[in-house]
């Protein structure tokens, strides 16, 4: 009889609380992903630690191979995989800002982050599609202020004080994101019909010009044109 560790009831309270499980093969197909409910975990079960190397999915989302879990970073959004948002600087003569592919860029910053590092994640709550939202740290770093940091996810609510404050600072300083047009995330999942990452930037740029939100300061400029002189 194989002896019972606090490995194996950790991983078992995980999978109990899941409403579903998730494969290797959820990860890598789901790429849609942002639901806006979630379910608390309860508070009379032990807080679910997992600590583990882990491969990067997305900006936000994280896959331990070990334990078969996708983890979702609590309290922050980043633009999806087939997203793209917009340099507000003029490039040469053309009417159409020059794309810029802000889901892969995310995903970027969180991979060279991660790297190949330990990295340790205390579920919150339980997506409404199978993630687990959690507060993940390597070496002491909370992933979600580090991407927050240098400009590439913005807050969700509620989060931390200190979350507000690093979002403050990268979109004062323009870092990543906020130096660009991009639609909020929530609004690009409602309203984006390709969701593939073929999807061309030329449908970001027409859901730009129909958008009902803005998050970046540069965005409002998109709306009124400035008008081109020879000066």
């Amino acid at each position: 009889m194989r002896p019972i560790t606090v490995r194996s009831i950790t991983v078992a309270l995980a999978m109990i609380a899941l409403p579903y499980p998730v494969n290797a093969a959820d990860a890598l197909r789901d790429q849609r992903g942002s639901p806006v409910e979630s379910e608390p975990a309860t508070s009379s079960s032990p807080p679910v630690k997992i600590t583990g190397r882990a491969a990067v999915i997305d900006g936000r989302t994280l896959w331990f191979p070990r334990d078969g879990q996708k983890m979702r970073l609590a309290s922050i959004d980043a633009c999806e995989l087939p997203q793209w948002s917009y340099d507000p600087r003029r490039h040469g003569e053309s009417m159409i800002p020059k794309p810029v592919p802000c889901g892969p860029l995310a995903k970027a910053w969180l991979k060279r982050t991660v790297g190949n590092a330990q990295v340790t994640c205390v579920v919150q709550a339980y997506d409404a599609d199978g993630a687990l939202l959690s507060r993940c740290t390597i070496r002491g770093r909370d992933l979600a202020l580090e991407m927050l940091r240098v400009g590439w996810a913005r807050v969700n609510t509620p989060a931390p004080a200190e979350y507000l404050t690093w979002q403050n600072y990268a979109m004062s300083a323009r870092h990543g994101m906020w130096a660009t047009y991009v639609l909020d995330m929530p609004e690009w999942r409602a309203k984006a019909v390709d969701r593939t990452l073929s999807r061309r930037p030329i449908a970001d740029f027409n859901l730009l010009a129909e958008r009902g939100s803005e998050i970046s300061p540069p965005f409002k400029d998109a709306r009124e044109r400035p008008i081109r002189t020879n000066r």
